[in-house]
């Protein structure tokens, strides 16, 4: 279903989704992918900064859990695939096997770091090229898709990213996601350069400036991304109400504006819980 709809021309527009509440309220929107952010399951699943720590045993479990509620196709980060060759692998094959639609792999050094922070490295261009054979050759369907990640810019500049881009998609790539662009321009000279599927990846206040949707098209994105956004929003309203208990003890008169506790248990299939009480309900 991913790859169909990528060979489309129009925008995929992708949530990011961090654990299972923000995943199941994305999938009463109907979006036509979600995208699983490391960033925001390393935070939400481990309470530690995206920055390598997090195990393939942490990463695939949680791709399990997502994908098996998942609406719309999933597309999960796979980080650097958890080590060498043999990890790529196991990597590729364990992901497939939860029920994700794609993988993400970059080429940063380990240990890894988020995107559009400072001090990321990129391992050799050919040692990535050797990380993409194996993931093409790992998988057991080719609906499975792999999404080759470049943070070469920040470090290498844009024309290393897009020589990197180039090799990465003679390896098999089926999508490219070059990271970190820092202009419009700059995007613009990426969508010019493939015609593989692009990832434009939408960070509030990143280094990347955030487009509206038909510009991203019309730049050429197939795919964008908005890894952290619902989990940047959550968090402000966290603290507002937070920050209301801590000054007042109560959140009563609170300005916060809060979703509905009976459209929550709802959300989370409570419904459910009480129609199967009253059907095995002791007469």
């Amino acid at each position: 279903m991913l790859r169909q709809r990528l060979a489309q021309s129009s925008l995929v527009v992708a949530p990011g989704v961090f654990d299972l509440v923000s995943l199941r309220l994305a999938n009463t929107f109907g979006f036509e992918a979600l995208y699983m952010t490391g960033f925001g399951t390393v935070a939400s699943h481990l309470g530690l900064p995206d920055a390598g720590l997090a195990t393939y045993s942490d990463m695939v479990e949680r791709v399990r859990t997502m994908a098996a509620q998942a609406q719309a196709p999933l597309i999960a980060d796979g980080d650097t695939g958890y080590g060498g060759l043999l990890n790529v692998r196991h990597t590729v094959r364990g992901y497939e096997a939860a029920g994700a639609s794609a993988i993400q792999l970059e080429d940063q050094a380990f240990p890894k770091k988020c995107g559009h922070t400072p001090g990321r490295v990129v391992i050799p261009a050919d040692d990535m090229v050797a990380k993409i054979r194996v993931a093409v050759k790992a998988r057991s369907s080719t609906d499975f898709m792999i999404v080759a990640r470049t943070d070469a810019r920040t470090s290498l500049g844009l024309d290393e990213a897009l020589r990197r881009g180039e090799a990465y998609a003679r390896a098999g790539a089926d999508v490219l996601f070059i990271e970190s662009p820092e202009s419009e321009e700059e995007m613009r000279r990426i969508g010019r350069a493939f015609d593989l599927p692009l990832v434009a990846n939408m960070v509030e206040r990143g280094r990347t400036p955030v487009l509206a949707r038909d510009d991203l098209a019309s730049i050429g994105y197939g795919l964008a991304i908005f890894p952290v956004s619902a989990l940047l929003a959550a968090l402000h309203a966290m603290a507002g109400v937070y920050g209301q208990l801590k000054a007042t003890g109560s959140t009563a008169g609170s300005a916060v504006p809060m979703y509905d506790f009976a459209a929550l248990t709802s959300l989370m299939g409570f419904d459910d819980v009480w129609a199967f009480e009253r059907d095995h309900a002791s007469p």
